[in-house]
């Protein structure tokens, strides 16, 4: 049993910023050579979160819609009340959808759906430098 640790690097703008990460992890899921196992991904951060969706504009409107309706920016926040940073918002959206995904690996390929994108949400209220763990573990190939 392997166990990879990889990285990726993406810049992000401000305010709810969705990115499709789906290439970048397939490819580091190939160079690999892992066949049967998993893919783990974690975003470090508290104002960051990743999760899957069919990446086309509907859908990702429609989420950055669904997301302000469940933790509207412009409501009060505690946090920025104690630190001044006007994020408290970032904060609890991350919170809600998590900041980590674990995709089997089958045949050396992520089993994701026809229709489903890996994709890292950023809410923080200015643009961030991400880093994303990309953590690869199974049986590789001969």
């Amino acid at each position: 049993m392997a166990v990879q640790n990889r990285q990726i690097l993406v810049q992000t703008t401000e305010r709810t910023d969705i990115v499709d990460l789906t290439g970048h992890v397939d490819r580091k899921v190939r160079e690999s050579n892992v066949q049967n196992g998993s893919v783990t991904l974690f975003i470090p951060g508290s104002t960051a979160s990743l999760t899957t969706i069919e990446f086309e504009s509907g859908v990702v409107n429609d989420l950055k819609r669904a997301i302000e309706r469940i933790a509207p920016e412009d409501i009060f926040y505690e946090h920025n009340q104690r630190w001044g940073d006007g994020n408290g918002y970032s904060h609890v959206r991350a919170a809600i959808l998590g900041p980590s995904l674990h995709i089997p690996i089958i045949d050396g390929k992520m089993t994701l759906g026809t229709w489903q994108q890996i994709v890292l949400l950023d809410f923080d209220n200015r643009p961030r430098k991400r880093r994303i763990v990309v953590q690869i573990t199974g049986e590789k190939g001969t």
